[in-house]
């Protein structure tokens, strides 16, 4: 039988490493899952899930619309390429999978960042802390969230949004874990830290956060119309446990765990505009930020949560 409305789950971002985490769960749970890509169809990745791929960019709102008929999800995993343009191309994305999810009828699902933090925020934040962002893609991504509340109230539309710290996980290549902690995977000369000792910082293994996110799902009736909890994830306390993990995965005690040198982006920063975005966010490596998931333990019992070993492993044998 083909499946009924509620059952299909648009992806908007399904080559990236969130939005095939979500997709691979929901297809798991029976969704069918519809995804909108430039890509032709040569060049689409081969998946362990059936895809109802449609051609069309996430900056058409019409795209998004047309591809969201009959969709009872829509999964908003899709950031501007490159790590740049949020606001000329982050902010038109957004707004037109909330005029789909207004016409479809579908819930939005929305991973949302620590961005709209500052270094002025307390080391563990909930989601009544103040959001107060001091850099541009901070702001750019408060006045997404604020994009999302007031679709919430004003249009109806039922949002899902989770708060998380850094990704890693399988398929993550383009991530802090896997482009500068443990660069070179399993291959690796050196580990490296990327906060001061003592700093405490949070990660999101995807499949994890993917899970609850269908958990939410699950729940989705008995949910306010706008949604937003924090998940915890893998703190790591004292800035190196994270980077023992690796080594203790890797089998290879004897190899160098070492600060990494921050001096390569400030000196890269004027040739590659990837670095020059990057060092806008580096106060994030800087100072102590951990989430509380009160809230999410309220609304689905518990946080699902893979051993770190067990994550990093995952994350390390991902293709490279």
């Amino acid at each position: 039988m083909p499946p009924t409305i509620s059952q299909i789950a648009l992806i908007l971002g399904l080559t990236g490493g969130i939005g095939r985490a979500i997709a691979e769960n929901l297809a798991r749970r029976g969704w069918a899952i519809r995804a909108l890509t430039r890509r032709p169809a040569g060049e689409r990745p081969a998946l362990p899930f059936a895809v109802d791929w449609r051609m069309g960019d996430a900056l058409d709102a019409d795209a998004i619309r047309a591809a969201a008929e009959g969709a009872g999800l829509i999964v908003h995993g899709v950031n501007p390429p490159g790590y740049r343009r949020w606001r000329e191309d982050g902010l038109p994305m957004l707004a037109g999978s909330i005029a789909a999810a207004k016409a479809s009828g579908a819930t939005l699902l929305f991973p949302a960042n620590v961005y709209v933090f500052s270094k002025a925020s307390p080391e563990r934040v909930g989601e009544a802390t103040p959001r107060a962002p001091e850099t541009r893609k901070g702001q750019v991504r408060l006045e997404m969230e604020r994009m999302l509340e007031r679709a919430a109230k004003e249009d109806g539309i039922r949002v899902i949004a989770l708060r998380a710290g850094d990704f890693f996980g399988p398929g993550i290549t383009s991530s802090w874990f896997a482009q500068a902690l443990a660069k070179g995977g399993r291959s690796a000369r050196v580990i490296r830290t990327l906060t001061p000792a003592g700093t405490i910082h949070a990660w999101a293994y995807a499949p994890d956060l993917a899970e609850a996110f269908a958990r939410l799902v699950d729940r989705r009736d008995t949910l306010p119309a706008f949604t937003l909890a924090h998940f915890r994830g893998h703190e790591d306390a004292t800035g190196r446990q994270m980077a023992e993990a690796v080594r203790r995965v890797v089998g290879r005690p004897e190899t160098p765990i070492r600060p990494f040198r921050w001096i390569l982006l400030w000196l890269g920063a004027p040739f590659v505009p990837f670095l020059r975005e990057a060092l806008e966010m580096t106060w994030l490596w800087q100072k102590s930020l951990a989430l509380d998931n009160t809230r999410l333990l309220g609304l689905i019992g518990e946080e699902p949560h893979t051993p770190l070993d067990e994550a990093v492993q995952a994350a390390l044998d991902t293709p490279r």
